[in-house]
């Protein structure tokens, strides 16, 4: 057995027997797709430029005195302007101006779903842990979007 074209069992094989690896980029704006990928085209979504509140605050998780002084607060008009039954929540335009106000399905009474263009009515309360940013809750449909169809949460669907 030749012992000069197998490397001996434990000792690392001369540098002559491994591959050359490639140069690492000099920054990543050099880095390049391989040769004959084209690149992902990335779909339109009405969430891109929102940043989600993590974790996710919930009626569960919010703490008494959060729901009193949202209670307590005034009511304000807005448009729903996305919302995802699926994944839980979703934005509402408010109608005085301002930015957009993230929901969560656990604040939204009645029995309707919202869509894009419901016109509904909410109080506001701050996201934790910095406060900075609003949420709505005690969400209420007031207008359903016309020439839409709207789903209940129990599943059955009507026309507007």
């Amino acid at each position: 057995m030749s012992t000069s074209t197998s490397p001996v069992h434990g000792q690392p094989p001369s540098s002559s027997a491994l591959p050359l690896s490639p140069q690492a980029p000099v920054s990543p704006g050099t880095l390049q797709p391989p040769v004959g990928c084209r690149p992902r085209e990335r779909s339109p979504s009405p969430m891109r430029g929102h940043l989600i509140p993590s974790p996710l605050p919930t009626r569960r998780t919010r703490t008494f005195s959060a729901t009193v002084r949202a209670s307590e607060g005034p009511v304000h008009k807005g448009v729903c302007k996305y919302f995802s039954r699926s994944k839980g929540h979703g934005f509402i335009t408010p109608s005085d101006g301002g930015p957009d106000i993230f929901v969560h399905i656990s604040d939204i009474e009645g029995e309707y779903v919202p869509i894009e263009g419901d016109e509904v009515t909410y109080k506001v309360c701050s996201i934790p842990p910095k406060n900075e940013k609003l949420q709505a809750v005690e969400v209420v449909i007031t207008h359903l979007a016309t020439g839409t169809k709207h789903e209940t949460w129990s599943g059955h669907i009507i026309s507007s």
